[in-house]
């Protein structure tokens, strides 16, 4: 039997797995676009032409106290390529160092060590400005409420300072429509309480992936970025190797926009048929550091399975389940009840569990991870120690003739179940 031997990402390494070639629909995988000849380049030429705003030199003023926001170590926005060209422009227009203050949008994430801030912005960042997360102090303030009634309060910091910047890259999000933008600020910068009234808002119709004008979650995001002040925005959109593909800098929503259009190039791929099985990696660190993050993975593959179907995710999760709430709904809840619940009260954390129970009454799930088997299954996932035993049992279950389609980047690749005008990775049959 002809086979074809497929690799996915797992943790800081990867997993391989040998598919017969007549079950394999294909690898729905990101386009690869043209990268620029410079990554640095590119992140100037953005700068150098704002969309939609005044260059960032042209916006600060000497003595500004400027809050630069950036991602947490969950994330895998390239801050120290993004920050050193940022502080150069403040540098000239007479801003210094000790005006300038990096904060990590940390939502309701674990705090950072030292040294993890470090890493994230590189040493000589860290050693000339001042490097916080967002929920160090727990000083909040609240500067305004939302049409929508998200009370915003925002950390003191942010709300106070004179030029407010956002760095992030722009990849889809399940109910967001899109990370990047505003979201620095909201949930990024923002207290638990206006974190969970603003994604209370998840199981709203049109909070999706890939949706932005008719997205309850995101339009209230952008609401509370203009509440705010968000002045100036640099983000990138990445190729699944974590390079720049493209960079945008300017007004917070005139160049996020761009970035969605390229996001929707490169990472939206068109399908005309469902797998029986759906192999779907989060994409490695630091994307499934725990389930709580991977669980984007997860729900990117659900519109490539069939009702009924077995979605295989692979997520080393050498933090486990990562979040109170999430783990507690998780094992302690039936599918019904942690929908219903959220449904009557959003519960920040347990909202990821109801997105699983969701995907867990369409299909079977089974985890390839490092977790304990008793955590995993008290989840109601099957757990596997490795990929071959995984496909092995989904094929005992579903039939030999069980057709796959192999995702290497779940966490960020959306298929489309509609005639298609992207292209997958297809192979012969």
């Amino acid at each position: 039997m002809a086979t074809s031997t497929i690799e996915v990402k797992y943790g800081t390494s990867g997993l391989r797995v040998e598919i017969p070639t007549g079950n394999l629909l294909g690898i729905l995988t990101p386009s690869e676009p043209r990268l620029p000849p410079s990554e640095e380049e590119e992140i100037q030429r953005a700068l150098d032409n704002p969309t939609g705003s005044p260059r960032l030199e042209d916006m600060a003023k000497p003595g500004m106290s400027v809050v630069i926001m950036a991602s947490d170590n969950t994330r895998p926005a390239p801050t120290h390529k993004l920050l050193p060209p940022l502080m150069d422009r403040l540098n000239k227009a007479g801003v210094q160092d000790s005006g300038i203050t990096i904060m990590f949008g940390m939502g309701i994430h674990r705090s950072h060590t030292a040294e993890e801030k470090k890493a994230l912005v590189g040493a000589d960042i860290f050693r000339r400005c001042r490097c916080v997360d967002s929920t160090e102090s727990g000083d909040f303030v609240q500067v305004g409420t939302t049409s929508r009634g998200t009370p915003v309060e925002v950390n003191r910091l942010v709300a106070e300072c004179d030029l407010l910047i956002a760095t992030g890259n722009v990849e889809y999000h399940y109910f967001v429509g899109y990370s990047g933008g505003a979201k620095a600020v909201l949930p990024g910068a923002c207290s638990r309480r206006t974190v969970e009234a603003n994604h209370s808002m998840q199981l709203l119709p049109g909070a999706e992936t890939g949706s932005y004008e008719e997205n309850p979650v995101r339009q209230d995001i952008e609401e509370a970025g203009r509440m705010v002040g968000l002045d100036f925005i640099l983000n990138v959109v990445l190729d699944p190797g974590k390079r720049i593909v493209r960079a945008v800098a300017g007004h917070p929503v005139a160049a996020h926009e761009e970035a969605r259009k390229v996001t929707d190039a490169v990472y939206g791929v068109e399908i005309r048929k469902k797998a029986d099985i759906v192999i779907a990696s989060a994409g490695g660190r630091p994307k499934d550091m725990n389930l709580y993050q991977a669980q984007k993975g997860l729900e990117n593959a659900k519109y490539a399975v069939r009702d009924g179907g077995v979605i295989i995710l692979t997520a080393e999760c050498p933090e486990g389940l990562g979040e109170a709430n999430f783990e507690r709904y998780m094992t302690g809840m039936g599918l019904d009840e942690i929908i219903e619940s959220v449904r009557r009260k959003f519960v920040l954390g347990a909202h990821k569990a109801a997105a699983v129970a969701r995907v867990l009454k369409k299909a079977d799930v089974y985890l390839v991870s490092a977790m304990d088997k008793a955590t995993v299954e008290r989840c109601r996932l099957l757990p596997f120690a490795t990929l071959d035993d995984a496909l092995d049992r989904a094929f005992s279950v579903l039939g030999s003739d069980a057709t796959v389609w192999v995702m290497p980047y779940a966490g960020s690749t959306v298929p489309r179940y509609r005639p298609r005008t992207n292209t997958c990775e297809a192979l012969p049959g």
